[in-house]
This record gives structure tokens, sequence and C-alpha cells, in this order.
């Protein structure tokens, strides 16, 4: 193993070793508080453009294995851990988490104190970071950092969205029809569709509003996905031209795009949501979930017209916003991820939300 750094924006250092990719690679650096499901971050298209540390102090101890995936492949800039596990034991694993970074190019570090970076970046907030292997100046490495972009303002949906339309098919009898707008798809929240009888054909986010009502579906879904939710203005216009037309679901960056869609505004947290435990409280029932969470930014409800929207969940740990509803018409969103790849299970009734909304509205309209 060579030695590596991880070089934050302001000038702080942490050492550590480097596994068997070598190179450099940059992003915004975030910390991660799941005890598992690190393969599922791994390949959270939502984690494009960001270098992600782990908490928990040994990651890799089941493995990984090929049902687990969340996308295609990996989405993170890079790994950061405490202590890898190179002995892993899991019935289901078929690789070891090292070699599965290696086969897919990821540069990770470890034997950084990441108990000690966690508290940097709780403190300073989320910043731009460099882990490198090769050159470990600080000032080659600062002037290397200068010239990548920041999260701010920054469009990766079209990074990592689908170029080509297709379809998810429903398990079992096919009872609903629903168009998913890319921005980064899961694809356990497509699992999740199929097993509730949904057959889901899945869009470009390009995608217009008139070539999505000539879908006929029954609902439309926005996606999770990457980047500041303000720069993917094609989407957040084609949501504007669709409400009230169809119903509508978001999760996360979905729910972002809804609130902008609505004339608010969104704003970017100082260090983000990122892990399984983050308590949520459904307002409409007092019901708490402890929540799976992966967000930078977060819709400000304040610049919401009351009248026409209101928030329907709330975060217990720092009272933002994690749910909208319209008063008028069938749509609604949420800001964490009830499809619960990595987390519980408390919020999968979300998604039989959706389903009795369609069925509201195809009875509205008989």
């Amino acid at each position: 193993m060579a030695d590596a750094v991880l070089y934050l924006e302001d000038g702080t250092i942490f050492r550590g070793t480097s596994l068997g990719t070598h190179g450099a690679t940059a992003g915004e650096v975030v910390f991660n508080t799941a005890l598992s499901g690190y393969q599922e971050v791994l390949t959270d298209p939502s984690y494009a453009g960001q270098i992600v540390a782990m908490t928990y102090p040994l990651i890799g101890n089941y493995g990984v294995n090929p049902e687990d995936v969340e996308s295609a492949g990996i989405h993170v800039k890079g790994f950061v851990v405490k202590e890898f596990c190179r002995t892993h034991s899991n019935y289901r694993a078929t690789q070891s988490l090292i070699s599965y970074l290696d086969d897919h190019q990821i540069i990770g570090i470890e034997g950084v104190d990441t108990r000690a970076l966690t508290r940097h970046l709780r403190l300073s907030g989320a910043m731009k970071g460099l882990i490198s292997t090769t050159d470990l100046d600080p000032a080659a490495l600062k002037a290397k950092l200068a010239r990548v972009p920041s999260m701010d303002g920054a469009d990766w949906v079209k990074e990592v969205a689908t170029k080509a339309p297709y379809i998810w098919k429903a398990e079992g009898e096919k009872k609903y029809k629903i168009v998913a707008v890319d921005c980064g798809i899961k694809w356990n929240i497509l699992r999740i569709f199929a097993q509730m009888n949904c057959e889901v054909h899945v869009v470009p986010p390009s995608t217009s509003a008139k070539d999505i009502l000539a879908y006929n579906a029954d609902g439309l879904f926005l996606s999770n996905g990457p980047g500041d939710p303000a720069a993917v203005t094609y989407v957040i216009e084609t949501v504007r031209q669709l409400i009230g037309k169809l119903p509508i679901f978001g999760i996360c960056l979905g729910n972002q795009m809804i609130g902008l869609a609505l004339g608010g505004r969104t704003y970017k947290l100082k260090f983000g949501h990122h892990g399984c435990n983050h308590p949520v409280k459904d307002l409409e029932s007092g019901r708490i979930s402890i929540t799976s969470q992966n967000h930078g930014f977060c819709v400000d409800i304040d610049s919401l017209d009351k009248n026409e929207v209101e928030a329907i969940h709330i975060n217990l740990n720092d009272k933002t916003v994690e749910g909208l509803r319209h008063r008028k018409h069938p749509l609604f969103s949420i800001q964490y991820h009830p499809e619960a790849a990595p987390g519980p299970n408390d919020a999968k009734y979300l998604f039989q939300k959706f389903i009795d909304m369609i069925n509201t509205d195809r009875l509205n309209k008989k």
C-alpha cells in the first residue's frame, strides 16, 4: 500500500494509505453515518461528484454482491474509511469491497481518522477535497483543487441519467402505468414500484411535458439525483407544466424540483443529511420514522405560498422540511428515501400513498 492524502480546500490534510487504484480524484467531501449499506452508497447516483467518508470505523465486513446495487456502476468520486475489512464473511458475497473498488477504478483511502474528519466537516461544513496517491505536495494539491468546480450551481443530473427511455416491468399483474423522470434514479425505487404492480416507463430528464403526457400514464414520478436542484432548470419547467395534469410523487431531488416548480427556493445545508438514522415526523399522522437520507440541499418552506403548499414531514434533528403537499392538486413529495436502501422500512408506506392518490384520481375522472 502506498501513502495517500485527503486534502481539503481549507488546507486541512488527512493522511492514510491507498488501495490498488492510484492517482488523484476530487469532489465535495461529505460523511455518511450508516453502519451498513456501503454498496448501496457507492452505487447511488445521488453521490455523483462527491467523495464519501464513512463514519463507521470498519467497512467491508460482508463484502459485495450483484443484487444490492442501486445502479449500473459506482458514482462516488472517492471513498474514505478508517479501516477496510480484508476478510469479508457473508453467504451472499461474491467479492471483497476492496476488489470491487479496484474493478471500478475508484480511489480509496484508509487509515484516516474519520471521527476527526467528520467533526471538522460538521463544524466547517462540506467542502471540496482531493484524494491523491501520487502527488502529496500541499501546494500542488491546492492548485489542482482550485480548478475543481463547486457543487453549488452544478448540474450532475446529465452525468448519471439515462439517455434513452426504458421500461421496468411490473411483477405479476400490471395495474398502473408510471412515468419516471430519471435524474439518477435508484433501482430499489423501481423494484418497489414493480412489487406494487406498476409498469414504470423511465425517461431522460430532457423529456418534455408533451411527451410525458403522450404516455397516458396514471402518475408521474420524479427521482432522486445529484447536484444543485436549481441547476436542473429543464426538469423544473417540465414539472411546472405538468402540475394538475396527473398525480405527481417526488423523492429527494424530486422533492426539491417540485418546490422550485411551485415557485419556491432551495438552499444548501451546512453538511447535508447522509445516513440511515434521521428521525422524521409525519405531521399528518404524528408518526415518527427513522429514515435513510442523502441530500445536500433543502426546500425553503417560507418561500412557498402557504395557501397552495404545506409541509407534511419535518426533520426532528434540525427542523428542515422533509415533505411537501399541494392543497389543491394530486401532488406530494418526500425529501428522504422511503425505498429504504440502505436503511429501515419505516417509510415504505409512502409508495402506497402515491398509489392511493392515483386511485382517487381515477375515480374523479370517471
